[in-house]
Parts: structure tokens; C-alpha cells; sequence
């Protein structure tokens, strides 16, 4: 049965699905359009193995769906909006100090 994710759920599980740089390449080639695994797993130079723990995150996150294509199963964003989120992400602008890194506020207290 599926349910509406909260506004905090939504972004708590976006950022998520973020917070892994495979995870994020993933998404930005989801968001030009769907593909099968094996490709993805060539595009992005990882195992399959790899790649299909990615997409179960995705997919436990809601933000990537399966769709059933003959004997093959296509991936694809769960909602087009997302790929227009991804595309506003990044055109902001992220201030930086050159000699600063985002540290991991579960093991280094950040923020």
C-alpha cells in the first residue's frame, strides 16, 4: 500500500538518496531518461552487484520506480518533478570555504 510521504519524509528521504555520490549519478542520469541496469551499471563504470544495492535505496526512498518491459526491467524517476528538483540543485549556488569539507554531522557534530 502506498502513502504520501510527509514534507520532512520527502526531503529527509531525497537527501538520502543524495548523500551517496554513485546514488547521485545515478538520479542525474535517470532525470535525462529511464534505463535498464546493465547500461546504468556501464555508464557509471560499476559492478551490477554495485549498482542494484543503489537502485534498491532509490527505490525504498521513492524516488526511482521499476517499470516491466518485456524480459527486462527499466528504471526511471518516480516523479518527473524530481529531475526539474535536480536541475534547480544544481544552478544554486553552494558558498564554500575553499578549505572546508561538508562533514558528516553523525560522526563529526556538524551542525
Amino acid at each position: 500500500m502506498l502513502t504520501v510521504a510527509s514534507n520532512i519524509d520527502v526531503l529527509t528521504r531525497f537527501g538520502r538518496a543524495l548523500a551517496d555520490p554513485i546514488r547521485c549519478r545515478i538520479l542525474l542520469v535517470l532525470r535525462r531518461a529511464p534505463a535498464y541496469p546493465a547500461d546504468l551499471a556501464d555508464t557509471l563504470g560499476v559492478s551490477r552487484t554495485r549498482l542494484s544495492n543503489h537502485l534498491a535505496c532509490l527505490r525504498d526512498c521513492g524516488l526511482v520506480v521499476t517499470v516491466p518491459d518485456g524480459r527486462r526491467t527499466r528504471y526511471e524517476l518516480a516523479d518527473e518533478r524530481f529531475g526539474h528538483a535536480l536541475d534547480d540543485l544544481l544552478a544554486a549556488v553552494v558558498a564554500v570555504e575553499k578549505d572546508k569539507s561538508c562533514r558528516d554531522a553523525a560522526t563529526e557534530g556538524c551542525c
